[in-house]
């Protein structure tokens, strides 16, 4: 390490600063200087001082170490691939929070692909992304169908796929969760919406729904039931089904929504429909997104840990990337209930009649 005389004259503004630049202000040779930014091992040797004036002098002229030196020098890109179905979907969006938090805190960055459930872009999206040399990838409500070259750590993913970690939620106990809570209200009739297959929970979810039913004896009735087939993260996704369920001949005094934007949605048909939320139907959602909390009436639904499951996922992938543990296959997430205005027992009116939109 060469010893410090004297500082020299400060570089000229606007000069690029580099690690030869900023060795010769301190009259440091440029490897101790990379040791202590790079706060890698054998800093300790080098003088507390030495390091203290380094990082000064760092922040002084605003230098950053050379990503693709760093790169090179550990033969990293330090860079994952994400892939949402839309970036605006605030499941999505939570659960994104989540890794990025972890990401940062470790020095990764993230390139995030949205492929609107197009088979073709599923495909082609982490070839385009490997071709920027990331080491890994997180999904995010995802279908897969292979496996790829890289590790991968996939959210509310119900395949078994060589190479790729499962972070899914327990669908068995949301569905318990879900119809205890309705049945110990006293309602019977109940309406479901099922999610479309362009989702990678919805089959999963449905089944543990029917079987959950069959244990307590509650009949699901096809009239009662409509399945999603619109693609959209907003109330629309809710709205039309909401209003098919209430045109049909069936009475009902609940429904079960696939998530809390289909949810919002059934609730502003069922007020168009001249009936209240929870007086004449007891509404339920699924994720608690931000926005259930605030809705009028807020919204009673079974909480994914999102933000949790997106650190998580990162964690996991990290882990993977490192080569640092064996983890299994899948890694459950356990669901709850959280009980808001959207839900209470049947009114006591007797069947329910249309009331000309009036509350």
């Amino acid at each position: 390490m060469t010893k410090r005389t004297k500082s020299r004259r400060e570089p000229p503004p606007g000069q690029p600063i580099s690690l030869r630049i900023l060795g010769e202000y301190l009259n440091l040779s440029p490897a101790t200087i990379s040791l202590v930014l790079n706060d890698a091992p054998g800093v300790r040797a080098i003088p507390q001082e030495t390091r203290e004036r380094v990082k000064a002098a760092a922040a002084k002229f605003d230098y950053r170490p050379s990503f693709y030196a760093r790169s090179l020098r550990k033969q990293q890109s330090f860079s994952i691939g994400v892939l949402v179905p839309e970036l605006s979907d605030t499941y999505t969006a939570q659960v994104l929070t989540g890794v990025e938090e972890s990401l940062i805190e470790e020095g990764y960055f993230y390139l995030t692909a949205s492929h609107r459930r197009k088979p073709d872009l599923i495909e082609e999206y982490p070839r385009m992304l490997m071709e920027r040399s990331v080491e890994g990838f997180i999904f995010i409500d995802t279908v897969l169908q292979h496996s790829l070259k890289l590790p991968a750590v996939a959210v509310a993913c119900h395949q078994e796929i060589a190479g790729v970690t499962n972070l899914v939620l327990d669908q068995r106990r949301a569905a318990e969760l879900t119809l205890h809570h309705l049945q110990q209200l006293g309602h019977r009739k109940i309406a479901f919406m099922r999610g479309g297959s362009h989702s990678s929970d919805a089959d999963d979810r449905w089944q543990c729904l029917k079987a959950v039913a069959r244990e307590l004896n509650l009949e699901i009735r096809s009239e009662l039931t409509v399945t999603l087939n619109l693609r959209f993260s907003t109330p629309e996704l809710g709205y039309e089904p909401a209003r098919e369920l209430l045109n049909r001949a069936g009475q009902f005094t609940a429904m079960v929504c696939y998530n809390d934007i289909a949810a919002i949605g059934a609730v502003r048909a069922i007020m168009n429909h001249g009936l209240r939320v929870p007086e004449d139907i007891s509404v339920i959602g699924f994720d608690d997104i931000q926005s259930a909390s605030y809705h009028n009436p807020s919204l009673t639904t079974i909480r994914q840990p999102l933000n949790e499951m997106g650190k998580l996922a990162a964690r996991i992938l990290l882990q993977r990337v490192r080569g640092q543990e064996l983890l299994p296959k899948a890694m459950p997430v356990l669901p709850e209930l959280v009980i808001r205005e959207s839900t209470c027992p049947p009114g006591e009116r007797g069947p329910r009649s249309r009331r000309n939109g009036r509350t």
